[in-house]
């Protein structure tokens, strides 16, 4: 039942997917913004296939493991509205922080980084997923299977909730009036792409922004009046986003930190699990110092 139910999903939201890409190109073509390249679409797929091809071979394992988990949970469902309410809430609040801490811990921003490398937005940017993120995703689930939720239902909202999560890649979105105050909206995962100051590590939620806002992650899309306009991509952009530099060049970059000449122990261990940005020396700078930096600046 369950794998029907996601064959569904891919069944549904397939030619969605198609029918909105297409309009947006077409509409980027006739305005004549550049919204979509070959090379970024290219990389948006490839990117796609690698992770949706890993997280096939991993699904064994990530059942396998919650599996084992709701066996041992005392808590028994019987299924209902209550059931399905309480899964979305639970796997998109675990979810806030599976992806917030991919955020905050270099060692998994580098396997994240991939999603924000693109320098455009588009729909496509949507599929440009974390290649190695279900190594580990299941993890952030156990405390759901433990709740008594069902592996497979939980992995079935997880694909669903997904699917609003790539449709919020866009720039022909708006404001959505009341929705901006309950769902992730467009508006709002402009934000998290941008590499502004202000805008760096703001809005992890996947579904709801209610996480966001409880937690002290919420950003508003700001006017350019108000602040400059959003520049997506990271604070350094790759110069050579070829197939493999796309994935490793963050992991090539930790290599070299932490194997420095003269640095401490504890600075090769902040390297690998501090905030990304942070540096030993102050060479560089992380996004809350950015944000001081910048905040410093407009004051002064």
């Amino acid at each position: 039942m369950d794998a029907i139910r996601e064959q569904w999903l891919i069944f549904i939201s397939t030619p969605i997917y198609c029918l909105i890409i297409g309009m947006e190109l077409f509409l980027s073509n006739l305005q004549h913004r550049k919204s979509y390249t070959l090379r970024n679409t290219a990389s948006n797929v490839y990117l796609m296939f690698l992770n949706g091809g890993l997280d096939l071979v991993f699904r064994l394992v990530t059942l396998a493991f919650l599996g084992y988990f709701f066996k041992l949970s005392p808590i028994h469902w019987n299924g209902g509205a209550l059931y399905w309410v309480s899964l979305v809430l639970l796997e998109d609040f675990m979810y806030y922080w599976l992806h917030r801490f991919d955020h905050e811990i270099r060692l998994f921003w580098a396997v994240h980084v991939t999603h924000h490398s693109s320098e455009i937005m588009n729909f496509t940017v949507g599929f440009r997923s974390s290649v190695f993120q279900p190594l580990y995703r299941f993890i952030y689930f156990i405390p759901i299977a433990v709740l008594g939720f069902n592996p497979l239902d939980l992995l079935f909202v997880y694909a669903a909730t997904q699917i609003w999560g790539i449709f919020v890649h866009t720039e022909y979105i708006q404001k959505m009036g009341l929705l901006e105050h309950i769902l992730v909206t467009p508006s709002h995962h402009r934000v998290h792409h941008g590499s502004n100051p202000k805008y760096l590590d703001k809005n992890m939620g996947m579904f709801l922004i209610l996480w966001d806002k409880i937690f002290g992650t919420f950003q508003e899309e700001l006017d350019s009046k108000t602040y400059s306009p959003i520049q997506y991509g990271l604070t350094k952009n790759l110069e050579n986003a070829g197939p493999i530099t796309v994935i490793f060049h963050e992991w090539q970059q930790i290599w070299q930190d932490c194997t420095q000449k003269g640095i401490r122990f504890s600075d090769r261990i902040q390297y690998l699990l501090g905030p990304p940005g942070w540096s030993h020396d102050g060479s560089r700078l992380t996004s809350e110092q950015m944000r001081d930096q910048e905040a410093k600046q407009m004051h002064g």
